[in-house]
Formats: structure tokens, sequence, C-alpha cells
């Protein structure tokens, strides 16, 4: 039986390292994208060494038109379709980010990266997605994008308020919905928190682990037809908007 393919932003460190080597140990074909190719080579050299040896350097740059194109048109070359897209790439911004004082330029790289990145790769690659039999895509968000919780004086992460970081994650939680609708003949389209994973993301700040924070987002990479789509989720459940 043919592999099920993978793609996987932002795929050469921390969660999105992590991610490829869950999934391809559980049997799953990766590419794994990156933008810099000395650190995607890098980091398949790593899971080959381990014995996952269906692991592929895809050169990416989420902010670019001509290298998603390129990425896609090399995939395109190389297989009938792809079973699954994972959104990982994204970024903080510098911080602190207070409401009043944060620069234009911090809202749009951070917007950039977290919301048009994440919309132009789905535009780019869901018609290579179309003819697989139970396409997944997977847009990695954040716990700090629920309204909801940042409406509630009693969670954890309440006086963590950033004015572009979050309100990107809000952004591309909203686009989610936006996207599992119009997908929602065949596709399964959901946000997925890893919650506050220990990588240089937050200069290894998290409680949990890697393995931890990868491991709801291969969850619903691998979640079958009759799974839910629309949804924010991490792993304690549902989380809400």
């Amino acid at each position: 039986m043919k592999k099920q393919t993978v793609l996987i932003t932002g795929a050469n460190k921390g969660i999105g390292l992590e991610t490829a080597r869950q999934l391809a140990t559980a049997g799953y074909h990766i590419y794994l994208g990156a933008r810099d190719k000395e650190r995607g080579d890098k980091a398949v050299a790593e899971l080959h060494a381990e014995g996952l040896t269906d692991v592929e350097f895809l050169q990416l740059e989420v902010t670019s038109e001509e290298s998603a194109q390129a990425a896609y048109h090399t995939l395109a070359a190389s297989i009938d379709h792809l079973d699954v897209l994972i959104n990982n790439a994204g970024i903080p911004g510098s911080f602190p980010q207070p409401a009043l004082n944060t620069a234009d330029e911090i809202f749009r790289e951070v917007f950039e990266v977290n919301v048009i990145g994440v919309a132009r790769i789905a535009r780019i690659f869901v018609p290579l997605m179309q003819n697989a039999p139970n396409p997944r895509i997977v847009n990695v968000t954040s716990d700090l994008g629920s309204l909801t919780l940042h409406s509630d004086a009693s969670w954890r992460h309440y006086e963590v308020k950033t004015a572009a970081y979050g309100p990107s994650k809000s952004a591309l939680n909203n686009y989610t919905i936006a996207l599992a609708y119009e997908l929602k003949d065949k596709f399964k389209v959901n946000a997925v928190n890893p919650g506050y994973t220990k990588t240089d993301f937050n200069g290894n700040q998290g409680y949990k682990s890697v393995e931890e924070g990868a491991a709801p987002i291969v969850k619903y990479a691998m979640i079958d037809k009759d799974g839910p789509t629309g949804g924010y989720f991490s792993d304690y459940g549902v989380t809400p908007w």
C-alpha cells in the first residue's frame, strides 16, 4: 500500500521537526518544508540517522509566492496527490508587544507569516490534495488566539497579552473556519494548539516537551473521514474560540 504523503511547513526544528518524526514513525512519507536548505538538509539527515528514511527536504518560504509555487511544482512532478498539509511555520515577532506601542512593521511581519503565509500555502497546495481520498489540513495555532480564554481572568496565561502574535492566531483561527467551510465536501480542516511548548520559539520557556506539543498536531493530521472539521483543538480537547 502506498504511503500517505505529508507536507509540513517550518519543519526543520522544534514542533515541526518533531511532528515530522512522529508521522514518519507512523508510516507517512514526509516532505519537510523549510526556507533554509542547509537547515532543512540537516533536519532530514537527523531523521534518516534515526532510521526514518521516508523524509525529503522541500525548500519552501511561506512568505514568497515564487518559492511556494516552485515547491508546488516540485511536488506535483513527483506525486499525484498530497494527503496532509500541516501549516506549522510561524513567528512570534519581537517582544514585548504592547497594544499602544507595537511598531507597524511587527504587525506586518507577524501577519505575513502566520496568516497570509498560511492562506498562500493553502491556495497553492489544495489543488494537489483534491485527488486524495481523505485530505486533511492542520493549521498550527495557539491558545493565545482564543478570545474566550483572553477574557477569562482565571486563565493561566491571562496576563500574556500580545498586540500582534495573539491577534494573528485569532485571525488564523477565523481563516480556518472559512477554509473548512469552503472545503467541507471532502476535506478535514482544523486549527490545532500545541500548548506552551519548550522550543526556540519562546526561548525554551514552555512547560511541555516537543513530543507533547507535536502529539495533538499528529492526532488531527491522522483523523479519518469521520473526523471533525472546522474545529479548534489541543491535547485537552476543544479549545474555546
